[in-house]
């Protein structure tokens, strides 16, 4: 490295353990930082210092700018890196890095500033010649209605400063129109201070599909296989995939082509991701937004490629350029990776969250299998953040076999006794549309009478059975006492059914 020698991560759980690995074998020091509610958290256990920042609630620990940045500086550190979520897109935090003398791994504050208002991006796409949805911002309610009638219901209206989900509504008719603006502006204000919002046509056979990039301060690019993001809740992706089996290559290539467009005309520097929507009614792509960050999903782009894009982020921010062509990139992708994010949610419950004590933990291995997680035995789910327990991903010559593979290591995971979101994912994988890839972000919806288990009358006796179920695929396991392993018995597991 020629600057960065000590970094500073600037978040928790499984992004921070990521960096740490990567930076770690960049023979980069790391230093980590943990509210009160991290005090054991896993990823101190990764870093070569760690210092405690503030209370549980993120506003006053993970989001303390200035705390964090008087840190970097007091341990010596020469870069931060934001991870994902909490203060990564934030221009202000960006600037503030910059201005007091340390090294931001990410775009620029101008550019991440630029991106981040969607109204604003939009323009950018359409400068860089890049198709986007058809839409406009909305000055008043009338012109609102007028629009939408041009457009043809549904549209949808969207949050210019806004993301997953947050400030954005589907409306059927001319009758739902002005309360769904009123609503999400209200949605938008709450969340991100800014109320404008903007109206867009709904795509209804669409799909999420985006396209990972690399840039350097030289302006050289790299675009990446695309990931299909399409299986999602509350419009929060739960599966990702690459390559996608909805588009084919030459689409690919035009929306890779779009991704480095788009952003060079931002004056991107460093890893990010262009998201589009594809209409597969029509065979169009349009331009959704830039996400100035690593993305939850960037492990599927790096087990299909081999490359380490934590790696890639350090080096461009550290003044290098990359050094790998297009052709050579091409040439290095192979078989198929998926994504399942599991989340300490009961999914046949509304994806009700659920908070506690992680009693029991294991995590499945084998050939092809990758686990990105914070958590262990012991840990807590915590209501001050996210609920994301980990990343499954794996990897296989081709897509059939990736998918019985991510089976087989959901099968293998067991979390208890908080509820996850590994039941539902497993039927996804088991569901004929799913395996045939013939799916769209309504996809959950649709389908939703075959992936969500109806409530059984008898709360207790459904526990009983599941529980049941558990001892008996797993009894060679758990009957046989064996003071070799820390994994509990079948009596210790049974709980309020023993006996």
């Amino acid at each position: 490295m020629k600057k960065i020698n000590k970094v500073l991560v600037a978040n928790r759980g499984e992004i921070a353990i990521r960096v740490m690995k990567t930076l770690k074998l960049l023979g980069v020091k790391s230093v980590a930082v943990y509210s009160e509610a991290d005090r054991t958290s896993k990823h101190l256990s990764y870093a070569n210092e760690a210092y405690h920042i503030g209370e549980a609630e993120a506003s006053k620990s993970y989001l303390n700018m200035d705390k964090i940045i008087d840190v970097a500086k007091k341990s010596g550190c020469d870069a931060i890196h934001p991870g994902y979520g909490f203060l990564a897109e934030n221009p202000v935090f960006a600037k503030k890095v910059n201005d007091s003398g340390l090294i931001w791994i990410g775009p620029s504050s101008e550019c991440m500033r630029s991106l981040g208002d969607k109204i604003n991006s939009r323009e950018i796409a359409k400068a860089a010649g890049i198709p986007t949805t058809p839409g406009g911002t909305i000055e008043s309610v009338e012109q609102a209605k007028k629009l939408a009638g041009e457009l043809g219901y549904p549209v949808l209206i969207k949050a210019s400063a806004g993301g997953g989900g947050k400030g954005m509504r589907i409306v059927q008719n001319e009758d739902e129109l002005e309360k769904a603006i009123e609503l999400a502006r209200q949605e938008a204000q709450a969340a991100f201070a800014d109320p404008t919002v903007y109206i867009e046509k709904y795509i209804v056979d669409a799909h999420h599909i985006e396209i990972q990039f690399l840039i350097d301060k030289e302006g050289n690019g790299l675009f990446f296989p695309e990931r299909e993001c399409s299986v999602q809740r509350r419009y929060q992706k739960i599966i990702e995939e690459t390559p996608s089996p909805t588009i084919d290559r030459e689409t690919a290539i035009k929306m890779g082509e779009a991704a480095i467009s788009v952003s060079k005309t931002a004056g991107y520097e460093g890893a990010g991701t262009v998201e589009f929507i594809y209409d597969k009614t029509e065979g169009k792509f349009y331009f959704l937004e830039v996400n100035a960050r690593i993305q939850v999903e960037h492990p599927v782009t790096e087990e299909v490629t081999g490359l380490d894009l934590i790696a890639y982020q350090i080096y461009i921010a550290d003044g290098q350029t990359i050094s790998i062509s297009q052709e050579s990139l091409n040439n290095r992708i192979s078989g198929h990776a998926i994504e399942s994010r599991i989340y300490a949610e009961d999914p046949d419950s509304d994806f009700m969250p659920s908070i506690g004590k992680v009693e029991h933990y294991r995590e499945p291995f084998g050939v092809g299998i990758r686990v990105d997680s914070g958590f262990f035995k012991g840990s807590e789910v915590s209501v001050n953040y996210d609920p994301l327990i980990a990343k499954l991903i794996v990897k296989a010559p081709n897509r059939d076999m990736a998918i019985s593979r991510m089976y087989e290591a959901l099968s293998n995971y067991h979390i208890a006794p908080i509820k996850t979101t590994i039941p539902l994912l497993k039927r996804v994988f088991k569901h004929r549309k799913f395996i045939e890839g013939d799916y769209n972000t309504k996809f959950l919806d649709i389908y939703k009478e075959d992936l969500f288990s109806q409530p059984s009358s008898n709360k207790y006796v459904s526990e009983g059975l599941a529980l049941l179920e558990f001892v008996r695929q797993h009894k060679s396991t758990y009957l046989i006492a064996d003071e070799r392993t820390s994994l509990p018995l079948c009596w210790d597991m049974l709980g309020k059914w023993r006996g």
